[in-house]
């Protein structure tokens, strides 16, 4: 096993804008991974504020999206945009030795952007699947990208991914 992973950010039930644009390539995305041995990882967020009408945990609403391909049981639950505010997360980073992620999901301007900056803070390599990702608000996707970029991602899309030899 590579010491990567590609990590799905909320593709949840409550993400139902724009995803559906994007889940093609997020499972194909999911396909290559699974073909060259890198971890694959889903993170769905659950919202414990008072008066939330989304994430809730235990609604349909903070179930990871059916059309979602599932090829492992690695399912994290985050309480805060950044992914790595999960425990669990952050321990099978350690356990598994990786360094180097791939990231696609929701929402670019929010979680995908906490988990990118917090993920480059502490050093490790970080991929954004530009045409992986989306946004409640898709005008914001470009300057996303461009904000990744300058904290030292490195921004490609599926197809550079699928016909990369070394992953």
């Amino acid at each position: 096993m590579k010491k990567k992973a590609l990590v799905i950010i909320d593709i949840q039930n409550d993400i139902t804008k724009n995803y559906k644009e994007i889940i093609d390539n997020i499972n194909s995305s999911i396909d290559w991974a699974a073909k060259n041995g890198i971890h694959v990882v889903y993170i769905r967020h659950e919202n414990l504020s008072a008066g939330t009408r989304t994430f809730k945990p235990g609604t349909r609403g903070a179930e990871l999206a059916s059309d979602l391909n599932m090829m492992s049981e690695n399912v994290f639950t985050k309480y805060k945009g950044n992914a790595l505010s999960s425990e669990a997360f952050a321990d099978f980073i350690n356990n598994n030795e990786i360094r180097d992620f791939y990231i696609a999901g929701a929402d670019a301007a929010a979680c995908v952007k906490s988990t990118c900056f917090n993920l480059r803070k502490a050093n490790y390599g970080v991929t954004v699947l530009a045409d992986c990702i989306t946004s409640y608000d898709k005008r914001k996707i470009d300057g996303m990208l461009h904000y990744y970029e300058s904290k030292g991602c490195r921004i490609i899309s599926l197809d550079t991914l699928l016909s990369s030899v070394n992953a």
